[in-house]
């Protein structure tokens, strides 16, 4: 198993200098699911929240916080984002939305923290403003999808792996 990077032989925190390494292009995509009541998710839909319109309003938070990554998860360093996108995949029969987002760079370092960041802010979006209607929402299965680029290469999860594999 590989080593965690962010740490020095000492055990200390450190941010890894990533100076000595190429720009390659890289890309992320992960998800994040909101599960709801099915009357929540009909006024979601019908865009009839009380707050306005939910998805577009998640979906800017997404775009807004993969940009702002760097500053909410402490080793993450600033990238040059070229592309952000947040999409919304409606389940009625399961009440819920699976959100996926991903992100484009050209950088030194890869871009899967600000795609599970805009998969999570998106997702917690959506929890505030229905909140007042269904406080019983939850947001479950945050993980990384896909991602190519730099030098561990391309990753796909197989449509297996789960919280309970440790994947």
């Amino acid at each position: 198993m590989a080593q965690f990077t962010h740490l020095d032989q000492h055990g200390r925190v450190r941010m890894v200098d990533v100076g000595g390494k190429g720009v390659s292009s890289r890309q992320a995509v992960a998800r994040a699911v909101v599960s709801m009541q099915a009357a929540t998710f009909e006024k979601i839909v019908s865009n009839q929240g009380r707050k306005g319109n939910v998805l577009e309003t998640a979906r800017i938070a997404g775009i807004m916080a993969a940009k702002q990554t760097h500053l909410l998860i402490p080793m993450c360093h600033p990238i040059q984002i070229r592309h952000v996108q947040v999409d919304f995949y409606p389940d009625k029969d399961a009440g819920c939305f699976e959100i996926r987002a991903a992100v484009r760079a050209d950088d030194r370092t890869g871009v899967e923290m600000e795609a599970m960041t805009a998969a999570s802010v998106a997702a917690l979006t959506v929890y505030d403003m229905c909140k007042s209607h269904d406080r019983a929402m939850t947001i479950s299965e945050v993980c990384l999808v896909e991602k190519s680029g730099g030098k561990s290469g391309h990753f796909v999860r197989s449509p297996e792996s789960s919280q309970d594999s440790g994947a």
